[in-house]
């Protein structure tokens, strides 16, 4: 049974729209990614977002709606699925709310449109047209029927669909034209359609609509006398123009044309150099904006003469990404939504513009490759898989926005500087040499048997100090801190000490009887908490002087484990103990025992920390068990009474606390273990994840005035200071190559990746693809060296892999796969397989090429041996030395297959192959014996029409499989059937729609914890700038998940109430589901987190555990991406 649960949300943008939707008053950006909706609101520097929510479908139109009721626009949404529904904002509850369902509109028996979905509403108000099907116009009228009094207030609502023919196939384009009498005149619908002979032609419909008795309510869409002449062949875009001007202006290829629906006449003019329009938006009556497929931004104004176009001007007034959609936010700024490039908000000036804010987009994904899940030490991999340590790198983009992009996610550390190289630092704490001051200056930082300290000056120059205020610095400090009455605090594994921070005077100290020693600390403004060798504890007051107030002395039946004392002064302290893993409130002033907790067998509490991560909430305090374990409870600050009982593994190493400052007293808590993770409050849930920050042994916050809200690292290395996020985001980094990085490699002996690319060139408005083979290096993320290819050749596939280098040793080689563009000769060389060396000044060098009669569209290896996937076949290829100095390619087997392959995934010795058309199939490769040659031999089959995109084999004999309708599938291969045929078929175990065309599957192999819910096993990568990482569900917890997931299905609901059954239920052109099939949606799972104790508690109904055991396991869940 398997798992899905995304690393990184859908980036894309199709769909973005503006209207009044939060608020009556304010102008509202919502924005389509996929199947999430993103709600902006603009401000001075751009857009901030206010809220996002995921649907139960891929959105593939958005348009606003006003009821005459509401003071506040409707969204009217569209899916993939042919399911639409209107939305408004609910502004008490700050949630989203469906006004109007349809069930789905779908008609199986027609052909859905080839030129994309559109939606569209007439000026007055009155209607909206649907264009879902080839010949078909759905007709929504929006004023209901009904009684005169009552039909005002209806104006704007959602009838339902009428279903109108229209004899015009293949429309590019549609508008309403503008009325000149709006109370007069029928609705006008402008079609720019190919017709049969593949002329492009405008046709003119007037819409009528009639009120039936019952249902029987008629709409037509009538011919009206239009343009009889054909239009340019690239003609591509109707925009209607309103007063004073009205009719239509088209957008073509090589030239704009207005069209007066009065006369019927057209004007055309010329462009300067032909381009291909992809978007436009209005600025006002006379002004628009327009963008291209080569990310130009164009400002079209027309001359307008009386009531009538004259002319116009066209002026290129930036570069941007390639734009999807445009939207016009207010005072001359953009929004340009991209599919192939980072969104941006743009700001026109002067006949130029400036980007005032980018939104990272990593879609498309065309290839990706992973770099390291966290064991690219020595040591390998020792804890089990988690978030924040996979780091993947993506071919992003296509032509003059294609990048490579490395997202990790989790918690970010920015580095502000490094200190310097240090070694077994112990413990770092931050100070301030002036207590009037608003930020620290001082670093103390502590070895094992001395301390160093480092002033800052507000300019950020750092110098090391051999003494400061009196410390002592000759020993490890347990503690250091600043107290009230302008002085500092110390506590080594000798002494207490209180200096004057004018004088650097010692004030007042206090030194252990009979030389015990102090083995741990804690503090605040009024007390000190002292543990001595861990049998005795001391408390001693800091007001006036340090004063003992009470100590005790411990028994060898219940030594101390470790202290901790609230940061704000009061009657209470904590104490953990060795014996029966106790934690104790303890009274202060006596050292009694208030309320004690158990907190579980086996393990040792061994760090302590009370701080406030919620607001208006009792405060938390976090135990680090020695075993990895962090137990959370909530402290009521009236009974002391610890309640709300949590755990969670963080790793097998105990996690010491740090509480770092987020504002408005709450704290986040840094934990520092084998893989260090930022605790924060976030929806009334504690948040566990991982920082990106690799071997982190202590830190401390260090807000100073050159470094304001840093902290100070220590790692096994050095010193550093560092910005670290407040919460967990995917952090995404860029390289920016300017052309489509159309396949990726990495190899980690050369600390470099290959990349195959293609690149666009406009020369005399003609397009010439140009393709090469870069190297970059992975560190400083920049380009090393370039292999041009041939012209009109294209890279196909990139490998990495290890070849004999001709002395017997194995190097580490880069071998690309191309093809030749489709206009060569039938007889041509059709495809090339070139293999690459990085020289010692990392520079590419070829080592030999193998022409093809066909393109190579994988590449792979198999015991040594090259597989090449060409365009029917798969192919084995030997690599030899014909000579010392000559290597060659070899043919050593091949295999047909069904159309044409295009991918594979090799294990051992059998070869996945996707098929085209003909699903998977898995192919056993054989080395020939006693002089027989080597044989490819087809094993198993999916004996199912399904058009492939990837493949990997995810478990022995058990494969993933994605296909261009957006399907997950997992194929099995039953090797103990009953029958030779049971043995060959592959049958489907799990299967699911995803919504997104996945192009790249990587198998991953990672540890797991003995009693981990799933085990991870690949990443997919998908065309909306998705990735998600697939794994399988162990048998033990298979109906407990499965079960959870029917019952959040029906708990949950999303906007638009589509069932979850429908939106995950696998569907091709060839069958269609209704449900998933064993297949658990990570997403949905997560869910249960956010809802409420009472709707938790009707969701683990029947499973047999409890609320608190299904939370620590979806946290869990969660942990893992």
């Amino acid at each position: 049974m398997a798992y899905l649960a995304p690393i990184h949300r859908p980036s894309s943008v199709r769909h973005a729209l503006k209207l009044n939707f939060l608020t009556a008053e304010e102008d509202c950006l919502v924005v389509a990614k996929a199947n999430r909706l993103e709600f902006y609101s603009q401000n001075s520097d751009g857009l901030s977002l206010q809220h996002s929510k995921a649907i139960y479908g891929k959105v593939t139109m958005l348009q606003k709606l006003r009821p005459a009721a509401s003071n506040t626009d409707h969204l009217f949404v569209g899916t993939d699925r042919f399911v639409y529904f209107t939305l408004s904002w609910d502004p008490e509850s700050r949630r989203l709310r469906t006004e109007k369902k349809f069930e789905s509109v779908a008609d199986k028996a027609a052909r859905e449109s080839q030129t994309g979905e559109r939606c569209l509403i007439d000026p007055t108000g009155r209607f909206m047209t649907l264009e879902l099907y080839e010949g078909i116009i759905a007709v929504v009228p929006l004023i209901q029927k009904g009684k005169k009094k009552k039909q005002d207030m209806e104006i704007g609502n959602v009838g339902e669909p009428i279903p109108t023919r229209i004899t015009e196939m293949f429309v590019r384009s549609s508008a309403f034209l503008h009325p000149r009498s709006p109370q007069m005149d029928k609705p006008k619908l402008a079609l720019l359609y190919e017709d049969s002979h593949s002329k492009i032609r405008l046709k003119l419909r007037q819409l009528s609509f009639s009120v039936g008795a019952g249902s029987g309510d008629a709409v037509e869409l009538d011919d009206v006398e239009g343009l009889r002449e054909e239009l340019e062949l690239g003609a591509s875009h109707l925009i209607p123009i309103s007063e004073p001007a009205y009719g239509l202006l088209i957008l073509g290829e090589t030239s704009i044309t207005y069209y007066d629906d009065s006369n019927n006449e057209v004007h055309m003019q010329p462009l300067k150099e032909a381009t291909i329009f992809v978007a436009w938006e209005r600025v006002d009556n006379q002004r628009f904006v327009l963008a291209d497929d080569y990310g130009r931004l164009y400002l079209l104004m027309l001359v307008i003469d009386g009531n009538t176009v004259q002319d116009w001007k066209l002026d290129i007034i930036g570069q941007t990404s390639r734009a999807s959609v445009l939207v016009y936010l207010d005072a001359g700024q953009i929004f340009v939504g991209s599919h192939q490039g980072d969104s941006q908000v743009i700001r026109i000036t002067e006949r130029s513009m400036e980007i005032i804010q980018t939104f990272a987009n990593i879609a498309p994904i065309l290839d990706f490759t992973i770099m390291d899940m966290g064991n690219r030490s020595s040591e390998g991999q020792s804890n089990e898989y988690s978030s924040g340590q996979a780091r993947i790198v993506t071919g992003s983009g296509a032509y003059q926005d294609g990048s490579l992009r490395s997202v990790r996610s989790g918690v970010g550390l920015e580095d502000l500087g490094v200190l310097g190289e240090m070694e077994h630092i112990s413990n770092l704490f931050s100070l301030k040499s002036n207590p009037a001051s608003g930020y620290v200056d001082t670093l103390l930082v502590t070895f094992v048997n001395e301390s160093r300290v480092f002033c800052f000056d507000s300019d950020g120059e750092v110098e090391e100090v051999e003494e400061f205020k009196g410390m002592i610095l000759s020993e490890n400090t347990l503690l250091a801190a600043n107290i009230p009455q302008a002085r500092l605090l110390q506590v080594t594994s000798s002494r207490v000490q209180v200096t004057d921070l004018d004088s650097g005077m010692v004030g007042s100290e206090w030194i252990p009887p009979n030389n015990q020693v102090i083995t741990a600390a804690s503090a605040n403004d009024s007390n000190i908490l002292i543990s001595l060798g861990g049998v005795g504890l001391v408390v001693l007051d800091t007001n006036d002087g340090v004063k003992v107030v009470t100590e005790k002395v411990y028994g060898a039946e219940s030594q101390v484990s470790c202290i901790a004392l609230p940061s704000t002064p009061g009657r209470i302290c904590f104490v953990g103990f060795w014996q029966n893993s106790a934690v104790s409130v303890v009274d202060l002033m006596t050292l009694e025992s208030i309320r004690t907790v158990t907190i579980t067998d086996g393990s040792v509490p061994r760090s302590l920390l009370l701080t406030d991560i919620f607001e208006n909430q009792p405060p938390t305090l976090f135990i680090a068990m020695a075993d990895g374990n962090v137990v959370t409870f909530a402290m009521d600050t009236e009974t002391y009474e610890l309640s709300g009982k949590k755990s969670i593994v963080l790793g097998t190493q105990q996690a010491d606390f740090r509480a770092l400052p987020r504002g408005d007293g709450l704290f986040n808590v840094f934990a520092t273990c084998e893989h260090p993770s930022l605790i924060y409050g976030s929806e009334g849930r504690i948040i566990y994840s991982a920082v990106t920050a690799e071997k982190a042994t202590s830190v401390c916050s260090f807000d100073s005035e050159s470094y304001p809200g840093a902290i100070a690292i220590a790692t096994s290395g050095d010193l550093r200071i560092a910005l670290v996020d407040a919460e967990r985001t995917t952090h995404v980094q860029t390289l920016v190559v300017n052309e489509t990085v159309r396949r990726i490699a990495y190899s980690p002996s050369l600390k470099a990746f290959g990349m195959g690319t293609i690149k666009r060139v406009l020369e005399g408005g003609v397009e010439i693809m140009q393709s090469h083979f870069k190297l970059a290096d992975e560190i400083l993320f920049k380009e090393l060296d370039t292999y041009y290819l041939n012209e009109d050749e294209l890279v196909e596939s990139v490998m990495r892999c290890e070849l004999d280098d001709g002395t017997g040793s194995l190097a580490e080689r880069f071998v690309v796969g191309t093809a030749y563009l489709e206009d060569e000769p039938a007889a041509a060389e059709r495809g090339r397989i070139i293999i690459l060396e990085v020289t010692e000044d990392r520079k590419l060098k070829l080592v030999t090429e193998l022409s093809l009669k066909g393109g190579c569209r994988c590449l792979a290896m198999i015991e040594g041996k090259i597989v090449a996937a060409l365009i029917k076949t798969v192919v084995i290829y030997s690599f030899e030395y014909s000579t010392p100095s000559s290597p060659i390619l070899t043919k050593r087997a091949s295999f047909r297959t069904s159309t044409a392959p295009i991918d594979v995934s090799v294990n051992g010795n059998t070869i996945a192959v996707a098929d085209l058309m003909k699903s998977v199939s898995v192919v056993e490769y054989k080395r020939g014996e006693a002089g027989l040659p080597d044989t490819l031999t087809e094993i198993a089959r999916h004996f199912q029409t399904t058009w492939g995109t990837a493949v990997a084999e995810v478990a022995e004999n058990t494969y993933l499989e994605s296909d261009a309708e957006g399907n997950l599938m997992v194929l099995y291969r039953d090797t103990n059937g009953a029958t030779d045929d049971d043995k060959r078929r592959l049958q489907i175990s799990s299967e699911m729609l995803l919504g997104e065309m996945a192009n790249r599957i990587r198998r991953i192999d990672v540890l797991t914890a003995p009693d981990a819910v799933v085990i991870p096993r690949a990443f997919i990568a998908t065309v909306e700038g998705s990735l998600y990482l697939f794994a399988l569900i162990v048998p033990s917890k298979q109906n407990l998940l499965i079960t959870l997931q029917s019952n959040l299905a029906e708990l949950v609901k999303s906007p638009g109430d589509v069932p979850f059954n429908t939106y995950r239920a696998f569907k091709n052109q060839v069958r269609e589901s209704d449900e998933p099939n064993r297949f658990v949606d990570g997403d949905l799972i997560e869910r249960f987190l956010d809802c409420s104790p009472e709707v938790q508690e009707k969701a683990v109904n029947g499973l047999g555990v409890d609320v608190e055991e299904v939370r620590s396991m979806v946290e869990a869940l969660r942990r893992l991406h």
